[in-house]
Formats: structure tokens, C-alpha cells, sequence
């Protein structure tokens, strides 16, 4: 199964507040907040929602085709992203701008503050899907994530006309998003992905109820933090899916990128919903433990001793047969 991931590709810096951020804002001035954090350090590392599902898909062995736009800054990235199995020759670069850059300060109950500079991801609605999937020799499914607004809708819009099975993800872009791009982006996808906080902003957004927007997808899949994952499909019951333990909460920054990536993965293996979703968990414990996005080692061991404890034998054989 081949599976195109389009989206951001980027640079974070990484900064951690030792407070609350709850604590610094004042009720009745929330009109002209004006607050500087003093934080306690600062990490670079590599990010991009579309890099960062990538990585995760060639730890486990895939081969992702990465869709997106980077700067004239890219090569050392591009050199790391393709000894971890991503495959990078459908990344636009720019000649003119940099690699998108993600700045976020985490508090110490993992709240988030963010920012993010477009940069050469502007340039990412320039790239034809049919371009790539003639190099590659066809495309099962094309993940369209967080990108430039104009990227998203053009891609989503080429999977129609192409009939190429796609998934929507709008991540940190739905904000931005008014109800009709959502309703264009979010109808005909074979699965629709979300946390809990964005599925009650698309159902906002497009004026859709659960029901509606259900019989407009395939499936929907919301992952619901420290209780894992829902998979929905009409006429179903839903599969609800927990995480395994976890040694420490380090950084929750990639997490739900890194649930894509095990979901995908299990796609392409070809196994079924839950078995995916636990794929997807369990990575999605390796990053929360890890500080930045790419920074974690599977450990083929490792996870599969994690993933048993976690899913018992009969799953982990399952999963230990593509894994191995």
C-alpha cells in the first residue's frame, strides 16, 4: 500500500515555562493580554506535522512518500529524513524562502503556546498530486495534514477528481479555516482525523452534526489524549482503543502526529482498525516520552515487549509478523 503524506514540513524550537500559564492571565483584561514567559530552555528539532508522520512511518519500516514544501535550508533535514526510510523527491523546494518554523513554550501541565511561520510551505499548493503518484507508481491513500490552506484544498480536490482514497487532517490549520473550506476538505474523506478539542470546532465550523459529518466519511478517528483513541463508522459500533503506560510525560508536542503515523503504518500492513489504532498508541507513547518529535528510538524489542504488555499476545503476534 502506498500512502502520500502532504503537509507541513518544519523547524521547532522548543521552550518549556516552569509555571502555569492559567495562573499569569487576568479575567477582565483578556482583551489586551501583553505577557513574555522567561523560559527554562530552548531545543531545536526537526518538526512539520507531514516530516514528523513520516518519520514515524519509516521507524516502522514503511516507505512514506513525503508531499510538501521546504526552503533552500532543507538539505541537512532531507539527508536525516532519508536515512529513517521516508522517501523526499516530491518535496518542493524553494529557492527564495526558508523552512517553515514552529515556536512553542509547553507550561508544566503541558499546556501550549504556539507560533508558526509559512515560510516555503506557501509554496506547497504549486505541488501535483499526479506528478507523484506517476513517479511512484500509484497511490493507495494521500494524507492531507496541516499545510498552506490553498495546498490543502487543491490536493483534496485532485483526490476527488483522481478517485484517489484521501484522509483529512486539519491539525493546528482548522483555526484559521472558515465552514466552507472545512465541509470542501472534510467530505468524501475515507477517514477524518482529529483530537476531541477539533472535532467540537469542525462540527462548529461546518454546522454538521456528529451524525451528518459520520455519513460524509468513512471513518472518524479522534484521539482523546490520556485515553487514547474513538474509531467511528456509520452503522458500527465504535472501537475504542486505551494507551499503553508510559515511563514519563516528557513532551506532548508530535504525539498526535506519531498515532498517524502507527495508524497508517497498520493500513498499509493491511491489519485491522484496532490493531492499527494500538500501532498507533503505543508510538505515540515513545514520543511523549521523548523531548522532540524525532528524537525517540524504536527499539523493535523494546516496543514489541511494550506492545504485549499493553495488547496482549494475540495482538502483538499479529503486529510482530510486519514489525519483524
Amino acid at each position: 500500500m502506498r500512502i502520500a503524506v502532504t503537509g507541513s514540513i518544519a523547524t521547532d524550537h522548543l521552550m518549556t515555562f516552569p509555571g502555569r500559564f492559567a495562573d499569569q492571565f487576568v479575567a477582565d483584561q483578556l482583551h489586551t493580554v501583553s505577557l513574555s514567559f522567561l523560559v527554562d530552555n530552548l531545543d531545536v528539532r526537526r518538526g512539520g506535522v507531514a516530516a514528523n508522520i513520516c518519520f514515524g512511518m519509516g521507524q516502522l519500516g514503511s516507505r512514506p512518500v513525503l508531499v510538501g514544501a521546504a526552503g533552500f535550508d532543507f538539505d541537512e533535514y532531507r539527508a536525516w529524513l532519508d536515512r529513517h526510510g521516508v522517501d523526499t523527491a516530491s518535496v518542493r523546494i524553494s529557492e527564495v524562502l526558508h523552512t517553515a518554523r514552529f515556536v512553542c513554550t509547553t507550561d508544566k501541565d503541558h499546556n501550549q503556546i504556539g507560533s508558526f511561520y509559512t515560510g516555503a510551505m506557501s509554496e506547497a499548493r504549486l505541488i501535483e498530486l499526479k506528478a507523484v503518484a506517476d513517479r511512484v507508481g500509484g497511490l493507495d491513500l494521500v494524507l492531507i495534514g496541516a499545510d498552506d490552506p490553498e495546498a490543502m484544498l487543491r490536493h483534496t480536490e485532485e483526490c476527488r477528481t483522481r478517485s484517489i482514497p484521501f484522509a483529512a487532517d486539519f491539525s493546528q490549520q482548522i483555526a484559521r479555516m472558515g465552514g466552507e473550506e472545512v465541509r470542501t476538505l472534510l467530505d468524501g474523506a475515507t477517514y477524518l482525523f482529529s483530537n476531541e478539542y477539533e472535532k467540537g470546532l469542525i462540527e462548529s465550523k461546518t454546522g454538521w452534526t456528529e451524525a451528518e459529518i459520520l455519513s460524509r466519511v468513512g471513518h472518524r478517528v479522534t484521539t482523546l489524549g490520556s485515553r487514547g483513541v474513538r474509531i467511528e463508522r456509520v452503522g458500527e459500533d465504535p472501537i475504542e482503543v486505551g494507551c499503553p503506560e508510559e515511563t514519563a510525560k516528557v513532551d506532548p508536542t508530535g504525539v498526535g502526529d506519531a498515532f498517524r503515523a502507527g495508524f497508517l503504518t497498520g493500513l498499509a500492513w493491511g491489519v485491522g482498525h484496532e490493531r492499527a489504532a494500538q500501532v498507533g498508541c503505543m508510538l505515540a507513547t515513545l514520543v511523549i516520552e521523548t523531548l522532540g518529535t524525532q528524537e525517540y528510538t524504536l527499539g523493535r524489542a523494546n516496543f514489541m515487549e511494550r506492545f504485549t504488555k499493553a495488547y496482549g499476545d494475540e495482538a502483538a503476534a499479529e503486529v510482530h509478523a510486519h514489525l519483524a
